[in-house]
């Protein structure tokens, strides 16, 4: 089978390729840049993120990698697209009060789409399309879903839970049952990398709101009732949740409840103001069912950090899909992700619309 794996030059697509490889595939590297010489924008503090300027020397590490492997590799250009894809759905959702989830948009939209199509258009021929991800692919009666890892601490089926079926039919990967550690060993054995050489963890390494290229807005910071506390330059600056870097003085630390941009305010209150039970998402995408029968327990996610917590969801009329936790989850984030899983295996997961 001929095999094209996405290849960001770090461990994990590293050893990945190389257990291709070493089955037997015809495998092929492939690595997309993005950057779209983005003179504007200061040069982020960690330039091991996806989103950075000048990647010609992870180019060459990358090149020299597939050689040792002994592989063909390839590079695409994508940064067009990534500009009029994930970083416009970045600034319109931030300039509209919400906190979307960047990496999620481009594993769904570039890197499992855009990228293995742009592939095929460049004369690549493959059969299946493979990354380092610490995930599983289940398959039920036609129909696909995303599993979990078996490495829970490495587990990545969060960020990958907007793949379509026609997207899972023809992917793999090769870590999903397998410990970073083990996928180190490979690593160290082979010498590809240096031993604990830093690996990428975020998309941009320098401050969000360079990206959004938008002047300073100043408006109120207020509590539930409506009383100005402060003031505040632009509320693209603030999270759900947030607790540090307020400025204001009050008897308990306060915290970021909402960011209302139709009046450009930023909403404070205590920790206590913070909790929610009901969560609801829309823009759904559905793994080995097509729907909600009735109310159903489940096992739910808001973010990509922790574990996940005991739910009921049900499907409303409209299509989106609602979860009521047995206990009260924290700072639940209008724009993040609800995903809905049965044991290891995802239900369902959509983009959220409302906390209650």
């Amino acid at each position: 089978m001929r095999v094209l794996i996405g290849m960001s030059g770090g461990i994990d697509s590293t050893v990945a390729a190389y257990l291709l490889k070493e089955s037997g595939h015809e495998v092929v590297g492939v690595t997309m840049t993005v950057w779209n010489n983005r003179t504007d924008l200061p040069a982020p503090k960690q330039s091991n993120s996806c989103f950075a300027p000048d990647k010609t020397k992870d180019l060459e590490k990358i090149k020299d990698i597939c050689s040792r492997i002994g592989i063909e590799h390839q590079t695409l250009d994508l940064s067009d697209l990534y500009e009029r894809v994930v970083l416009k759905n970045f600034n319109d959702e931030y300039m509209s009060g919400r906190t979307p989830n960047p990496c999620i948009w481009c594993n769904s939209k570039i890197k499992f789409g855009a990228m293995v199509d742009y592939a095929r258009e460049k004369g690549l021929v493959f059969d299946k399309f493979a990354t380092g991800h610490y995930a599983r692919i289940v398959e039920k009666n036609g129909r696909y879903a995303i599993s979990m890892a078996e490495d829970l601490k490495k587990d990545q089926s969060y960020f990958l839970y907007r793949l379509t079926q026609q997207q899972l039919a023809t992917t793999l990967f090769p870590l999903g049952g397998m410990h970073k550690d083990e996928v180190r060993a490979i690593d160290e054995e082979q010498g590809f990398h240096v031993v604990h050489e830093q690996e990428s963890q975020d998309f941009y390494g320098g401050d969000y709101s360079d990206l959004l290229e938008v002047s300073s807005k100043s408006g109120n910071i207020v509590d539930l009732e409506g009383k100005i506390l402060g003031t505040h330059e632009g509320i693209w600056h603030y999270t759900i949740g947030q607790r540090k870097g307020l400025g204001i003085a009050a008897e308990k630390p306060l915290y970021v409840l909402a960011l209302r941009a139709d009046t450009n305010e930023v909403v404070v209150g205590f920790v206590e103001h913070t909790y929610n039970t009901t969560v609801t998402a829309s823009q759904v995408v559905w793994g080995l069912e097509g729907n909600l029968v009735g109310s159903v327990p489940v096992m739910a996610k808001i973010r990509s950090t922790g574990s996940p917590k005991e739910a009921v969801a049900h499907q409303n009329e409209d299509g989106s899909i609602t979860a009521v936790f047995a206990s009260e989850v924290q700072a639940a984030t209008v724009g993040q992700s609800l995903v809905l899983y049965n044991g290891p295996v995802i239900l369902c997961g959509g983009i959220i619309e409302r906390v209650e």
